[in-house]
């Protein structure tokens, strides 16, 4: 899934990771993951998108915050672009919260700076809440709105059908200008809504792994997502209805993945171990 005809994109070629706060964004995991990424590969900003045209202040009001020479401040809901360089390649990362309003313009405005960087594919990150356990490991979606591309890169054509978000926009409008993607999804325990979530961030930094073949460090998230669900555990433990509950998520997970062993998966966790492993 990483050669060049991969939904990575050809070997070398600028890629542009998107997370947005907001609705596409159940318990932070995917806007965090791209948090995590801008801080591990050091991304400098490139480009900021004037908040003005596309914010409802009354929705996602401005925070005021005291600075470090004692001033107050304002700091404004918005959208930056930061570029980083990973293994040789280009990878700019969208950090930002869902717009209010004038979406295609939005979207126009950042495939813009994607093309002035040459990216030839778009990844959105993105998460929801469902009926999953917090025990089990958290399923992660991959797919395209290019049937085209679909089956060369061994993925499903997205299916959904009803309101989408920004991320859903972005990939639709990006198809349409010549730059194909893939959208990842992570499935968070609708029980444990309350962010951070690191389980599911570190499950969405792996996933991003698979599809483009970029190592990003862990640091101590692996640590905070064992924690998280140690506390979780605890809770679940003291409320019994809870716990049995959890118990037929369980049973309906296990049920489901009982073929999910296959050689495939096996090989790919091979391959994210020995490119560990060489680094």
């Amino acid at each position: 899934m990483t050669d060049g005809t991969g939904p990575g994109g050809p070997e070398g070629s600028a890629l542009l990771v998107a997370a947005f706060r907001g609705w596409n964004d159940a318990a932070d995991s995917a806007s965090d993951a791209v948090a995590h990424l801008v801080e591990a590969w050091g991304a400098e900003v490139v480009h900021e998108m004037d908040p003005e045209p596309y914010y409802d202040f009354q929705v996602n009001r401005p925070e005021a915050v005291v600075g470090d020479g004692g001033a107050r401040e304002l700091v404004w809901p918005g959208t930056r672009v930061l570029r980083a360089e990973v293994g040789g390649r280009v990878v700019l990362l969208v950090d930002g919260t869902e717009p209010s309003m004038r979406w295609r313009g939005f979207c126009a405005e950042l495939l813009q700076v994607a093309r002035e960087h040459s990216v030839a594919r778009v990844v959105t990150l993105a998460a929801l809440l469902t009926d999953v356990p917090h025990t089990r490991p958290i399923p992660v979606s991959v797919t395209t709105q290019d049937p085209a591309r679909a089956e060369a890169w061994g993925l499903e054509v997205s299916t959904y059908e009803g309101p989408t978000g920004i991320v859903g926009v972005l990939q639709h409008e990006a198809t349409a200008a010549g730059v194909p993607g893939v959208s990842l999804w992570a499935a968070v325990p609708h029980y444990v809504a309350q962010p951070p979530n690191p389980k599911s961030t570190l499950a969405l930094l792996g996933r991003l792994e698979d599809v483009t073949g970029l190592v990003s460090p862990v640091g101590e998230l692996r640590e905070e997502a064992d924690a998280w669900q140690r506390g979780v555990d605890e809770l679940a433990g003291e409320d019994e209805e809870i716990a049995e509950y959890v118990q037929q998520l369980e049973q309906a997970r296990d049920t489901a993945d009982l073929p999910e062993a296959s050689g495939e998966a096996i090989a790919r966790e091979f391959e994210k171990y020995l490119r560990r492993r060489d680094r």
